[in-house]
């Protein structure tokens, strides 16, 4: 058990890192440090109010060392990907790659539910990453219900469990992303303000349908995971591989940051104005692909595998697989 906490640990470490970085899975982090079986296990026992030591104690473990990671690395991070967004890129790439042999030494033998599999998980994520890249969202501007708070919500949890869906990725899409910072901000400042009624107002209309929406996720989701790795093992472990596939595609290192331009640029699927601008930080400025001199590539390489060094590592650490 002590090994398996470890893994734990590093698991959570890299989960942390990961939800720091748009386009990256927490979930995959914890694939790729062999402990995410036991993590969805560790949930819906939980859910269904079994409390096991172990599996408490391996929550807590991945919590508390995912926690740390954002608290202590959040600025850190957020600015090296802004500034050398290339370079982080290839390191998160090389991470996530680390992870196949995790899960495919748990699909193994492979056969044709496991190849159907990974082709329906790489296909969705390859989907996601280019809806994402082309700016198409879902959702209407300033026009927000209920409804989509509540499913932005679920998509939150989901990318909290599925390894390679990123939360980033799914909150675009449907074009939330934007309307639940603006709510949050909205709700502080009423807080701070001590306004009773737009504390209700935006409490009730933005920050309850999201948390609803990722309570019942996490335990929705967890449990279906569980549910379909006990009955459909084979073609469950080839959408992981998939999914851990297709997160590569969305993490293209050859980007870079691009100054945006009032009346031109599309932010979030919004035409930039002025007062947007002000408001807009360094962070969520778009991005362009370039063209790579040698010099970068052979970086990247060196990044790539670096990363994948990493998970390597981390995957062998007491090589317990599937623990239950």
């Amino acid at each position: 058990m002590s090994t398996l906490l470890l893994r734990a640990a590093l698991g959570g470490l890299l989960m942390g890192l990961a939800n720091l970085v748009p386009g990256i899975s927490g979930g995959t982090m914890l694939l790729a440090a062999g402990v995410y079986p036991s993590f969805v296990e560790a949930i819906a026992e939980l859910t269904t109010l079994r409390f096991r030591r172990s599996s408490l104690a391996l929550l807590a473990m991945v919590v508390l060392s995912a926690t740390t990671a954002v608290v202590l690395l959040a600025g850190s991070v957020k600015n090296l990907v802004v500034d050398h967004r290339w370079v982080m890129y290839s390191l998160f790439v090389g991470l996530t790659l680390g992870g196949l042999p995790v899960v495919w030494r748990m699909a193994r033998p492979a056969d044709r539910r496991v190849a159907w599999g990974a082709g329906g998980g790489f296909l969705a994520m390859a989907v996601l990453a280019w809806a994402q890249a082309q700016g198409t969202t879902m959702g209407a501007s300033g026009g927000e219900s209920w409804g989509l708070f509540f499913l932005a919500g679920l998509a939150g949890a989901s990318a909290m469990i599925l390894p390679g869906v990123s939360g980033g990725y799914l909150l675009l899409v449907l074009g939330m992303y934007l309307p639940i910072l603006a709510g949050v901000d909205r709700f502080k400042t009423a807080l701070g303000a001590q306004d009773l009624g737009a504390i209700t107002e935006v409490g009730m209309g933005v920050v309850l349908p999201v948390a609803l929406g990722v309570v019942i996720g996490v335990v929705a989701v967890s449990n279906a995971i569980r549910w379909l790795l006990l009955r459909y093992e084979k073609a469950t472990l080839g959408v992981l591989v998939g999914l851990l596939l297709g997160a590569v595609v969305g993490l293209w290192p050859f980007q870079q940051t691009v100054p945006p331009v009032v009346g031109q640029t599309v932010v979030h699927g919004e035409v930039l104005t002025a007062e947007a601008l002000a408001e807009l930080e360094v962070e969520d400025y778009p991005t362009a692909y370039f063209s790579p001199d040698a010099r970068q590539v052979g970086g990247a390489l060196g990044f790539v595998l670096l990363g994948w060094l990493v998970t390597t590592l981390v995957a062998r650490v007491g090589r317990e697989g599937r623990t239950p």
